[in-house]
Formats: structure tokens, C-alpha cells, sequence
């Protein structure tokens, strides 16, 4: 025989004078540890892959939103919308112009009738001769002189006494226009009238 001694007796002794059990330990400790850290890592990824499904559905119902709007959007409706807007921005603004021509035409007209009406009261119920106030008479035949050195003749309605006509002379072109004067409109529209025909 090539030994003495029997080989599992040999191998038993060759084992316990090695002492394996420290090793033994660490591989348990080792196996553990890495069984704790899978099951870490499992979990994590498990947190991070409902973190991307939520994200993801989130993204999704975003996308859906935006297409929608944009789907909804018309960008030439918009623009004619605003255009509308600005259009009536002016209307209104040029209607308040208007009126604010007419208050202060129909306010000059009220001092106009209450000086009427104190010269009414003054004359008593007799009546008597009406006193003509000559500086306003004046300022008018200044007016009228200047409308006709510029071409213009003004004529006075024979009811009213307002001057609610003008002739508009343009030598230059031969020319004549004869314009109605409608209280509706600004004053500021009857003079660029006056002036383009001009």
C-alpha cells in the first residue's frame, strides 16, 4: 500500500486541523449580505420602474392634452377674433368721440337756449325788441368771411338759424360740391371733408 494510514482518516484530520469554521462564517456572512443587497437592489429597481410608469402615463395624458389644444387651435380664426376685438375697439372709441362732440354741441346749446330764455323773462310778457349782441355777431361774420376767402359758403337754415349747408368751391379742379351738414357727425369730419375737397 501506498499509505499507512486510511485516507478518510487522513482526510478528517487534514479538515479539523485546518480549522475551516472562521471561513466557514464569512462565507455565510458574505451570502447574506449579498442576498440582502439583491433584495435591495430588487426593490430599488422595482420603486424606480413604478417612478417611470407613473412619469410615463403623466407624459402621456400631457401629450394628449396638448394635442388636443392643439387640434382646437385655429390659428386664422384667432387672428380674425383679434381682428374683430380691434375693430371694435375703434367702433366704440369712435363712438365715444361722437358723443362727446354731441354733449358739448347740445351743452353750447343749452347756454344758447337759457340766454334765450332770460331775454324771453326779460322782455316780460309784452315782448320788445331783441338787443343783438354785436360781438357775437361779429365773430360770426368773421367765420363767414374766412369760410369764403377759403371758397366755402355756409347758408343758415330759415327755421333753426343753424347753418346746416355748404357750398365748397374748388377753382383750381372747377369744382363744386354742396355738402349737408348732419349734426350726427364731428366737427372734425366735416373739416378734413372740407379740407380733401379743397
Amino acid at each position: 500500500m501506498l499509505l499507512d494510514e486510511d485516507p478518510a482518516t487522513l482526510i478528517h484530520q487534514c479538515a479539523s486541523n485546518f480549522n475551516i469554521a472562521p471561513d466557514r462564517s464569512s462565507l455565510s456572512r458574505i451570502t447574506t449580505s449579498q442576498s440582502h443587497l439583491s433584495a435591495f437592489r430588487q426593490h430599488h429597481l422595482q420603486d424606480q420602474q413604478a417612478t417611470l410608469q407613473a412619469l410615463s402615463r403623466k407624459l402621456s395624458a400631457l401629450q394628449s392634452q396638448h394635442n388636443l389644444a392643439a387640434a382646437q387651435h385655429n390659428p386664422a380664426e384667432h387672428a380674425s377674433e383679434i381682428l374683430r376685438l380691434d375693430t371694435e375697439k375703434f367702433r366704440v372709441a369712435k363712438q365715444v368721440n361722437d358723443l362727446e362732440i354731441e354733449e358739448e354741441r347740445l351743452s353750447q346749446e343749452l347756454e344758447r337756449l337759457k340766454c334765450e330764455l332770460e331775454d324771453v323773462e326779460v322782455q316780460g310778457v309784452e315782448g320788445g325788441e331783441r338787443k343783438v349782441d354785436l360781438a357775437e355777431e361779429d365773430a360770426v361774420v368773421l367765420k363767414l368771411r374766412a369760410y369764403r376767402s377759403l371758397g366755402i359758403d355756409v347758408e343758415a337754415d330759415p327755421a333753426t338759424g343753424n347753418y346746416n349747408k355748404a357750398v365748397i368751391r374748388n377753382a383750381a379742379k372747377g369744382d363744386v360740391h354742396v355738402v349737408n351738414i348732419d349734426p350726427k357727425f364731428s366737427r372734425f369730419f366735416y373739416a378734413r371733408y372740407f379740407w380733401d375737397t379743397m
